[in-house]
């Protein structure tokens, strides 16, 4: 199963993706939550403290390993377009609650078309984990459609838009559902986040088709709270912990 989690920044992504990642790992499966977001902080959210998680370097800015795979450098402008990555999960990632992180980064860039040795990679990367890897996989995807239209998610079994209760979550769930339709990615659904009363509940459904409607995660001081300590929600709500499993059998079904 591979889930691509987005969204515009500061809907609650990181919190659904964490929290679906610790659900599936209290299975027994095996997890591997991958944090493509430049504003890395999946590993609290699964529960890592935060002094390991600031020795993690993300793989896009290990210049050493990007060079030595692709072969790029300073000196030669070419460079291999399908470098050597299977071994990277098991060797970079590290694991917490039963969860494996692999911080993948991004690339910066200005525009949407970028080809260099840290795109390749990331794209490389992303394929190896969504093909050749028999895990759970759960991608932290950086706020935006950046992602989408550099293709690097394309063979996602679905896309999973975390929205608010406003019109401008819904024309990105909108923009999330036609980009991913020309990439091939055929289930595109919806988590309504931070929702808090039947007003909101009514707004989001009267938005979004009934079909591609997951559930509703309601607005909750007790995720605050676990963000101000640095904690994972899970470990601090059990209110999320229910909402979120209701919306995983959801996806099980699906799939």
């Amino acid at each position: 199963m591979k889930i691509a989690v987005t969204g515009k920044g500061g809907v609650g992504k990181t919190t659904f993706a964490a929290t679906l990642a610790r659900l599936y790992a209290d299975e027994g499966r095996k997890v591997l939550a991958a944090d493509v977001d430049p504003d890395a902080n999946l590993g609290l959210a699964l529960g890592f403290d935060e002094e390991t998680l600031d020795s993690i370097v993300p793989i896009t800015k290990m210049r050493k390993l990007v060079e030595e795979r692709t072969g790029a450098n300073s000196e030669n402008q070419f460079y291999r377009i399908n470098p050597k990555v299977d071994d990277i999960p098991d060797t970079y990632a590290k694991e917490v609650n039963g969860v494996k992180l692999l911080v993948l980064g991004t690339v910066e860039t200005g525009g949407g078309g970028c080809v260099c040795p840290e795109h390749v990679m990331l794209r490389r990367i992303i394929n190896n984990l969504v093909l050749h890897r028999d895990d759970v996989v759960i991608m932290d995807m950086e706020a935006g459609l950046e992602h989408l239209g550099r293709g690097t998610t394309e063979s996602m079994d679905q896309f999973i838009v975390v929205i608010e209760p406003g019109a401008r979550s819904v024309q990105t769930y909108k923009n999330v559902k036609r980009l991913a339709d020309d990439l091939g990615v055929k289930q595109v659904r919806v988590v309504a986040n931070k929702v808090r009363n039947a007003e909101d509940e009514e707004f989001v459904k009267s938005r979004i088709p009934a079909e591609d409607l997951l559930g509703f995660i309601h607005y909750n001081t007790e995720v605050i709270d676990a963000d101000r300590q640095g904690k994972s929600p899970y470990d601090f709500s059990n209110t999320v912990k229910d909402e979120i499993t209701k919306i995983k059998n959801i996806i099980d079904q699906g799939l």
